[in-house]
């Protein structure tokens, strides 16, 4: 069936194509409506009897940036609040991504109403995937968050098993006894929203990502009004976004950065103009659209996430371009560098993006140099800042100009600073407050914000990935922790990479590995060929052949020694060799390879 994604709640410029489908047999679009009330008489019930309890369950998005997950359960049911992922960090060594561990979901799946996603950011939705493979529950989003997940689920043959629902900020779904209510809220994508939850034990306010842009490039200012009707009727809970939360002042409004873009397209002048973002920044990359027509340059895309997310955002209308502005990247030679403009991935360094395939001089249709002026849209996510100097560095030796956001305007964050984290805090006015989505440092940072509003230190709670609380108009209690942490996806393996591999993989980093191989008799244990020895990352061979030889002759020794002492256990005589080779070559060396032997009979 079509859908309707015209958004006639949501504040400012109305975005959408109405002739959007999102899943012909099983999307539905929900019409706004207010969650209703209770009777005189029934309210009079209620208060004889005992307040149900709200239990919130975190699996993810606390003391960590990224991989957002949160469950909400009243009188049995529960319902999820997005699924995200996290990209590795540099411990995490081979790993792809980093997605929450769904044991729990999977257990009480039967009690599980659906999925609300906030926004379309991978943090936020790159998790879906992964759950939805393995149980299957409705999802629901605002139209460009349910193209951008369709669009993910595509990739893994999942986009017409999973009953995707196309909502808008204003609506309400109905998730068991729970409604969750969609707010419109400024962030750095369009469409997002904060989730009002509606529940037999109180509201529930949770901001999603977010913050106060009063002149935003896309749709309408933040419905700062709803969050104060909210606060009026009296907020059991919020969970606010701490990512800015050590930041004073106010975050800059998107405006700022096309001020900084007209600028810096003057001053490039005849050089071709290279632009790395956010895939997911769709307003940025409006902007950067804006300029580039107006100085009269074409528009290339570069990076499969970047092209898939301006697709899925032109196609719904959520970004304008003209058709004759964007060329294919293959054409970018047949223009001059002042008619050019490439916009592409790779803002925090990552060795496969494409801006880093530039700069080390292994993109196979963009070669950089002189005449290259690059800008550097993006803050470096804390732990990236080595691999982004090392691309800006590689740039500039090729003589390309950067400018990156520590020089200029040319980044501003999605996420509130604490004069906006007030003004939510004064209009919703809770009872309880949970900081979320950062690490620890702006967890902390959030609370001591809340006090200083004057909330009681008794009513904040700082919490862990796996924490339960419980909390009704009486009280917030945390219970016994659930069944969470890291799962880590390394290619096609989902979990099938643990500690016990990162750490061999580390040993092998630092140190290598020394390959043992013999071949004995089966039926005295004599050595018949061998041992050889191979060495991968440890030294090289041709420079330590004394080494090597006196390795084979204590190899050769305690093989002997086994054959003597009539010892024909494998994993015997495997740890004789490991234990005599590892104390050789560290009294020679003071290094400790990893040391396999391999040892075959005949």
């Amino acid at each position: 069936m079509s859908v309707n994604n015209k958004r006639p709640n949501s504040p400012g410029k109305q975005k959408g194509n109405p002739g959007r489908k999102i899943k012909p047999k099983s999307t539905r679009y929900f019409k706004h409506h207010k969650p209703s009330g209770s009777s005189a008489k029934g309210a009079a019930k209620k208060n004889s009897e005992p307040k149900p309890v709200m239990r919130i369950m975190f699996l993810g998005g606390l003391n960590e940036i990224g991989k957002n997950i949160t469950l909400f359960e009243c009188c049995n049911d529960i319902f999820i609040l997005d699924c995200g992922m996290a990209f590795p960090d540099g411990d995490l060594l081979g790993v792809d991504l980093v997605i929450p561990d769904f044991s729990y979901i999977i257990e009480n799946a039967d009690r599980i109403k659906g999925i609300v996603i906030t926004h379309g950011h991978e943090d936020h939705i790159g998790g879906l995937p992964f759950l939805l493979s393995k149980v299957k529950f409705p999802v629901y989003g605002t139209p460009l968050t349910i193209g951008l997940i369709e669009n993910k689920l595509k990739e893994f043959n999942l986009n017409n098993e999973v009953d995707l629902n196309v909502v808008n900020a204003g609506d309400v779904v109905k998730l068991g006894c729970m409604k969750a209510e969609l707010i419109h809220v400024n962030h750095s994508i369009p469409d997002s929203v904060g989730v009002a939850i509606h529940s037999p034990a109180g509201i529930v306010v949770h901001t999603g990502d977010f913050k106060i842009d009063c002149t935003p490039v896309d749709g309408g200012m933040i419905n700062l009004s709803r969050f104060g009707e909210l606060g009026n009727k009296g907020v059991l809970a919020l969970l606010a976004d701490s990512t800015n939360a050590e930041r004073p002042g106010y975050t800059p409004t998107e405006q700022t950065v096309r001020a900084s873009f007209e600028r810096l397209f003057a001053r490039a002048e005849k050089k071709r103009i290279i632009i790395a973002t956010f895939a997911s920044n769709i307003s940025r990359i409006q902007q950067i659209v804006y300029c580039a027509e107006k100085s009269g340059r074409k528009v290339a895309f570069s990076g499969r996430s970047m092209i898939n997310y301006v697709t899925v955002a032109k196609e719904l209308g959520y970004i304008d371009i003209k058709d004759e502005t964007v060329i294919d990247i293959d054409m970018i030679r047949r223009y001059s560098p002042e008619k050019l403009v490439l916009v592409t991935t790779g803002t925090q360094g990552e060795p496969m993006s494409a801006l880093s395939r530039m700069a080390y001089s292994d993109h196979r249709k963009v070669e950089v140099g002189f005449g290259d002026f690059i800008i550097i849209s993006a803050n470096p996510i804390p732990g990236n800042e080595k691999a982004v100097s090392n691309v800006v560095n590689e740039l500039l030796k090729k003589g390309c100009e950067v400018v990156h956001e520590s020089m200029y305007e040319v980044h501003v964050s999605g996420h509130a600073c604490r004069e906006e984290l007030k003004i939510i805090h004064g209009l919703v006015k809770p009872k309880f407050f949970i900081p979320v989505h950062g690490e620890q440092k702006h967890l902390r940072k959030h609370a001591e914000l809340a006090l200083d509003m004057g909330m009681e230190h008794k009513n904040i709670f700082i919490g862990d990935i796996g924490n339960v609380v419980e909390l009704n108009d009486s009280y917030l209690k945390q219970l016994p922790s659930i069944q969470a942490g890291k799962v880590l996806v390394d290619g096609l393996g989902v979990g099938d990479v643990g500690s016990i591999v990162l750490r061999d993989r580390k040993h092998l980093g630092q140190d290598g590995i020394l390959i043992i191989v013999a071949t004995l008799d089966t039926e005295n244990g004599n050595v018949i060929s061998g041992p050889d020895i191979v060495s991968r990352g440890f030294v090289y061979v041709r420079e330590s052949e004394d080494l090597f030889d006196d390795v084979r002759s204590n190899v050769s020794d305690i093989l002997y020694d086994c054959a003597y002492e009539d010892v024909h256990d494998w994993t015997t005589i495997k740890n004789r060799v490991k234990d005599g080779v590892s104390k050789l070559i560290y009294d020679r060396t003071h290094r400790t390879p990893m040391i396999l032997p391999i040892i075959m009979d005949v």
